[in-house]
């Protein structure tokens, strides 16, 4: 039974329900699970991996609730820099028909070793569109190989232009295969244990790319299983009279006369919600992803997450897809979270604390998790640390927690993920950066240019 010993961290933030904050913390983990966690004096003397972290701040791995990995490749498309959802997805709809399993893979890749590196240790992905032999698997790949943990959904796109969608018909797919390609993938990976690296949601990609039929099929088969619900809502107000004009009622509605309201189900950006729309979420446990750097990028609007998180509503936070934020960094994004919130006026619009506990707590109730998130016995050993001696972090000591947020984003100095020393010294242990980069813009410029 391998163990580890985290020891010294010049504070520990456990992010469990007192707030508990420990100077000259530590962790033991043993078999990958955290057995103890307190002041370092507290703690076993040896393990079979030691890690000192004086001069860290460690909290809980930060977590992603909704991402695009294979949009790493069209970031910063001149057509698309200036258009709104709509005019976005159009542009770019033909240049991902493009997409091969090995532009899938390359990009999982580089997204991910974003993401680790800027502190994230369980991310979900929402990959909607599979031209060219392309499947969820080449995603799943690529998270074994960066050793992240893993919640990837099998999105789908049925509704194309000739029915009435928004997508082209050549990157629609067959319902029917649609469910069956879900099927299989849930059977293939999904892991329902606690601690486990690799779960499936199902994730039709939105009101206008799929029909209602697939939508409520969808939901029928994910609670067949008991995995996860997941798709866009309420994301501009381009959407709202998309559905308004087609469906006869608000996003919202739409969705709760197709059964996709509950504890199992969590929408991303829902920007544009009532008074009355909240507090059905709230009711009814129904999850929201916060991307505010997305909604910023496309001016799809400012979500009402103080809202949300007065009323009880889980909500965490997502980077979206790269090509409408043109980055995967997760503690930047709750930065992000943080001061979008107070644009409004409000100064104490959203606290560094609350940013935070979105990033961690929240976004593992988002996507049904109770073992990931907060350091604690029986929870992953998922952990994440800072070094504090920084130049960025100069003058903000005296509140170390905050200054992650309100300081200028930075990349971690440490990553262990599920017992595993993912980021050492801030250099990615699992891959060679070098030769993927190097790939991935090779197939970014193919696919921009082949169009």
């Amino acid at each position: 039974m391998a163990t580890l010993l985290l020891k010294h961290a010049d504070l520990l933030v456990t992010m469990d329900d007192d707030g508990r904050c420990i100077s000259d913390g530590g962790l033991f983990a043993r078999d990958n699970v955290v057995q103890q966690v307190g002041p370092t004096a507290a703690l076993p003397a040896e393990a079979d991996r030691v890690i000192d972290a004086r001069g860290m701040i460690v909290l809980p791995g930060l977590v992603n609730c909704h991402h695009h990995l294979y949009q790493t490749l069209t970031r910063a498309v001149p057509a698309a820099q200036d258009a709104t959802l709509f005019g976005w997805l159009k542009t770019l709809y033909p240049i991902w028909a493009g997409l091969t399993p090995d532009a899938i893979y390359t990009s999982a890749l580089v997204g991910l070793a974003e993401l680790a590196l800027s502190g994230c240790t369980t991310a979900s992905d929402h990959l909607y569109i599979y031209p060219n032999g392309c499947r969820i698997d080449d995603e799943i790949r690529a998270a074994g190989e960066i050793g992240i943990r893993f919640q990837p959904c099998r999105g789908s796109m049925s509704l194309g232009e000739s029915k009435g969608g928004l997508p082209p018909d050549r990157v629609v797919e067959d319902e029917d295969f649609i469910l069956k390609d879900t099927r299989r993938a849930i059977e293939t990976y999904h892991d329902p244990d606690p601690c486990a690296m690799t779960r499936i949601s199902v994730a039709p990609c939105s009101p206008f790319s799929v029909s209602p039929d697939l939508m409520r099929e969808s939901a029928a088969l994910a609670r067949a299983y008991g995995v996860q619900l997941h798709t866009h809502l309420a994301e501009t107000l381009d959407e709202e009279a998309f559905c308004l004009r087609r469906f006869g009622k608000r996003p919202v509605a739409y969705a709760e006369e197709l059964g996709w309201l509950g504890d199992d189900v969590w929408h991303v950006h829902c920007v544009h919600l009532n008074q009355e729309e909240v507090e059905l979420f709230a009711r009814t446990g129904t999850g929201v992803c916060h991307c505010p750097s997305s909604n910023m990028r496309l001016a799809s609007g400012i979500a009402p997450v103080r809202a949300y998180l007065d009323h009880g509503v889980r909500t965490g936070i997502g980077v979206d897809g790269s090509a409408s934020n043109d980055s995967s960094h997760l503690l930047a994004e709750a930065r992000q979270a943080l001061l979008i919130q107070r644009v409004s006026g409000d100064p104490a619009g959203l606290g560094g604390r609350e940013a935070l506990w979105m990033a961690t707590r929240g976004g593992a109730a988002v996507l049904g998790r109770d073992d990931v998130g907060l350091l604690a016995p029986g929870k992953a050993a998922d952990f994440i640390g800072l070094r504090l001696d920084r130049l960025d972090y100069a003058g903000a000591l005296h509140d170390p927690l905050a200054a992650l947020v309100f300081c200028a984003p930075q990349r971690v100095d440490m990553s262990v993920i599920n017992g595993r020393v993912v980021v050492e010294d801030g250099r990615l242990l699992t891959i060679d950066l070098g030769p993927v980069i190097e790939r991935h813009n090779r197939i970014s410029r193919g696919l921009v240019e082949g169009v």
